[in-house]
């Protein structure tokens, strides 16, 4: 699903009332019915307190729109207009008198109005600000902000927060509403995924209210939020005449004295992934643990015992995932350094062997072509330098992968995938997976999908799902606090019969 600018969105309105011939207000009507529907659908006419407070914008008209179709269904409702400028917008207007001709008066707030009581479980409807926002609220529609935050009140946001802008970060945390709900129109917006502004809704949903398929098809996004629709037609099956080699020989390069379990992780996901042959190489001390702990698994060693020195592959291996647990000796700095000299094949690059990029970062330019690097937030910072906002970030992880020709995985609640000008966001995933080892299972996924055959785009984005998606069905066993990597690990084939789940199986299972 497409993740469109507020620019965009506007422009898909407009194609939408031209190429279908209605009017503006038609479209508002449309979105205001789809509000008052789901509403209507979980409310059944409940006789609870709904407080709509609407700006005079068109998001303001959405609002008012709803309230005319919640009172003439007999909810008890109050209207109030956050009267924040002179302007009005002309659909506000026109469903303002639609409001006024049922007699049905609003109240209109300014800077020197009393604030109306909001009782805990009282429901109020934030139609305030929308997407368009592009400075900070004045001071007392802050001070109404803050009022409606401290209500304890359900809050259902129409299309996004108030006062959250859709293309920066906040001017100030405490003045966005923190809405319970969002009701988005159409597409998701971007500020519901990021660690800044996705703390400002608790859950949302699209609303679909008819834009034209068109525009949405033909019109290119800067990010994509990738579900299981999206992903399914990503995986290739296996074919019956099949065998172990067809599916590609990894390599999981690795691990120093009492870090032997990253490469463990790592190499274990990347068999379970389905990767045909894993072959781990480690330094001596890492030889015995891993031949009995995954005894499907080949070992190579370096001669040093402890650490890393010179890595040698005496094979061509399908993928290789490189940096779990690795230190940052100078040894193994400079054994690094040599492997990505010779290196012809696109690898996955993880924790210390990003720490060695970021301390060498001559060494960047060795990387082989569209390799994967999955930095947590600090290495990402160590990488890429400091950024101001999330957004900040998200562009500069762009133009470093620009530069470099490389896939970056920026790791968060919704890890994000970049590359080069375009970004995935993931779906999948839970607080639980933030636990240690968790990166390195992920490594040897992507790495694993890549030696089947997978482009390495495709298998950073199919890798990130299903890794969540092991999280997901993991935490769904043994709770938040008590997943851990190995879990994650063990839980890849369940993902995948999750993932490959007919949908009449699903219909069957809810009923």
């Amino acid at each position: 699903m497409k993740i469109f600018t507020a620019s965009q969105i506007y422009e898909a309105d407009k194609f939408t009332i031209n190429k279908q011939q209605i009017t503006s207000d038609t479209l508002m009507e449309r979105a205001a019915t789809k509000l008052f529907e789901w509403m209507h659908t979980r409310l059944q006419g409940a006789q609870v307190k709904i407080h709509l407070f609407c700006g005079i914008g068109n998001n303001g008209g959405d609002g008012v729109a709803l309230a005319r179709h919640l009172h003439e269904n007999g909810y008890d409702i109050a209207v109030y207009v956050v009267n924040y400028s002179e302007k009005r917008s002309k659909d506000f207007l026109i469903n303002l008198d639609r409001l006024k001709e049922r007699k049905l008066w609003p109240e209109f707030l300014d800077s020197d109005c009393s604030f109306p009581e909001i009782k805990p479980n009282d429901i109020i409807v934030d139609a305030i600000f929308g997407i368009g926002l592009n400075r900070a609220p004045d001071v007392w529609v802050a001070k109404l902000i803050k009022h409606l935050n401290s209500s304890s009140a359900f809050v259902l946001s129409v299309d996004i927060p108030s006062g959250l802008p859709s293309n920066r970060s906040p001017w100030e945390a405490e003045h966005v509403v923190r809405a319970s709900y969002v009701l988005s129109f159409q597409v998701p917006k971007l500020v519901f995924f990021l660690p800044e502004t996705g703390v400002y809704q608790n859950q949302w949903e699209i609303l679909d209210i008819g834009l034209d398929a068109e525009f949405l098809v033909n019109t290119d996004a800067d990010y994509e939020l990738m579900g299981r629709p999206e992903i399914l037609p990503m995986y290739r099956p296996r074919l019956k005449f099949s065998h172990k080699g067809t599916y590609g020989h990894s390599v999981i390069i690795g691990g120093s004295y009492g870090k032997i379990g990253a490469v463990q992780l790592a190499s274990n996901a990347c068999l379970s992934v389905g990767s045909g042959l894993v072959t781990a190489f480690v330094p001596e001390c890492g030889y015995h643990s891993l031949q009995t702990a995954i005894p499907e698994i080949m070992v190579l060693t370096d001669d040093e015992d402890e650490s890393i020195s010179e890595i040698n592959v005496p094979f061509e291996p399908a993928a290789i995932g490189t940096g779990m647990g690795m230190g940052t000796k100078d040894e193994t700095v400079k054994a690094f350094g040599s492997f990505l000299k010779k290196v012809e094949i696109p690898v996955v690059i993880d924790a210390d062997g990003l720490n060695i990029l970021a301390k060498q970062p001559i060494l960047i330019k060795d990387i082989p072509k569209q390799s994967v690097l999955t930095p947590h937030p600090k290495e990402l910072q160590r990488l890429i330098g400091e950024w101001n906002d999330d957004f900040d970030k998200l562009e500069k992880a762009k133009a470093f992968s620009i530069k470099n020709d490389c896939i970056l995985v920026v790791k968060g609640a919704h890890s994000i995938t970049i590359y080069k000008d375009k970004g995935f966001v993931n779906t999948t995933g839970n607080p639980g997976m933030a636990t240690a080892g968790s990166g390195d299972a992920l490594t040897g996924m992507i790495t694993g999908l890549m030696a089947q055959g997978y482009a390495p785009l495709h298998a950073t984005i199919f890798g990130v799902y299903l890794h969540g998606l092991a999280g997901d069905i993991g935490v769904s066993m043994d709770g938040y606090e008590a997943l851990k990597a190995s879990s994650i690990v063990e839980n890849i084939g369940k993902a995948y019969m999750e993932l490959l789940r007919p949908p009449n199986q699903e219909n069957e299972e809810e009923a």
